[in-house]
Formats: C-alpha cells, structure tokens, sequence
C-alpha cells in the first residue's frame, strides 16, 4: 500500500511539474514578443552550458586584439550580426527585438564571463531553438576568433566605432536611395526622382 502511494505521489508531482513547465513555455501564447519566464532562462542556461563540449570551452583564442583584426570584426559584426545583436551588443535592434528569447547583451557578464572557446563555439555551431545560426566556417575560422576579440571589446566600443560600423549595416532598397539622395543634395545636385525628367529654368 505504502508503495502505491508513494507513485501515486511521484506521479502526481511529475504531472504539476510538467503542468508548471508548459504554462512557462506557453505564458502569453506562442506569441515571440514574450519575455522568457525565470524558470525558462534558468532551464535553458544551465542546458546551454551542459551542451558545449568541454573541449571546445577549454580552446584559446589563437589571434591577438590588434587594431587590424579588431576593425575586420567590427566591420563583420555591423554586416552579419548587427542586424540581431546591435551595433553596440545590446540586442535592441529590429530582428533582436522580434526574437525569442532575445539576443542576450554581449556586454553583459552572462556573455563576457563565458570563455573564448564556448564564444567561438556558438558562434560556429549556433544555438538551438532560438534565433542563433550556425556560422560555421569550413576550415576558415578566423573570422569567428576575431569575432571573439571583438565581443570582447564591445563593453568599451567608442561612439566613432558606433558610427564607423552603421555604414557597414545592410540597408533596405529605401535606404539606398535616401542615401543617394542626400549625397546628390550634399554635392550640390539636385536629386532626380525616379520618372521625372531633368528640367532646366
């Protein structure tokens, strides 16, 4: 009898733990905007550390911070990363705002207290069941070490590495054309709009 009780008991907490866990994953729906509960960002950082090899949370950066391989990064990371992350490494940007869960802040001691390796290491394999894609390299990984130094720099990123990096950013078809409008404008031509023919006084 006391055997029967005591699965009965198991069984019974099993049931409200996954009860708990589905009401977590499903606060406000399936709907991206959500902010993960506490129990999820607890569940899925422990996960995220077991998943990494501990091989590869051991490799250290081969490359050196130097200005050359710091401006290849900074470039890459406003053309690839950017777009999610941030020119600053906040996750405020249009597609980061848009995820779930959010793009953590690179400047943050979650991501800065994270080794070189477990860095490169999601930055080549990804992350499952979030917005982080592989990009892995075949064979070429120095842009994923530089990448690395360039995370770890982002917590001291000046305000002209701000402005560098934002004309580097993938722009829309719209944004192009401003651009060129205000360059034709800046140059002292008047900017033609598309079918207009150029008038004369």
């Amino acid at each position: 009898m006391k055997r029967g009780s005591t699965l009965l008991l198991i069984g019974v907490a099993l049931l409200g733990l996954i009860a708990a866990m589905a009401a977590s994953l499903l606060h406000n729906g399936l709907s991206a905007r959500a902010r993960p509960s506490a129990m999820e960002e607890t569940l899925a950082r422990n996960v995220w550390h077991l998943s990494i090899p501990s091989s590869a949370r051991a490799m250290h950066n081969p490359l050196t911070a130097s200005e050359e391989n710091l401006k290849d990064a900074r470039l890459h990371f406003a053309d690839h990363c950017a777009v999610c992350h941030a020119n600053d490494g906040s996750g405020d940007a249009l597609f980061g705002r848009g995820l779930y869960p959010k793009p953590p802040d690179l400047r943050q001691a979650a991501t800065q207290n994270r080794s070189d390796g477990e860095l490169f290491w999601i930055i080549e394999n990804g992350v499952r069941f979030t917005g982080m894609p592989s990009f892995a390299s075949h064979g070429m990984d120095e842009d994923s070490w530089k990448l690395v130094l360039f995370i770890r720099h982002l917590p001291q990123l000046t305000a002209e590495e701000r402005i560098e990096m934002s004309r580097y950013n993938p722009k829309s078809p719209e944004d192009r054309e401003e651009e060129k409008d205000e360059d034709e404008f800046l140059n002292g031509t008047t900017p033609q709009k598309s079918g207009t023919p150029n008038s004369r006084p």
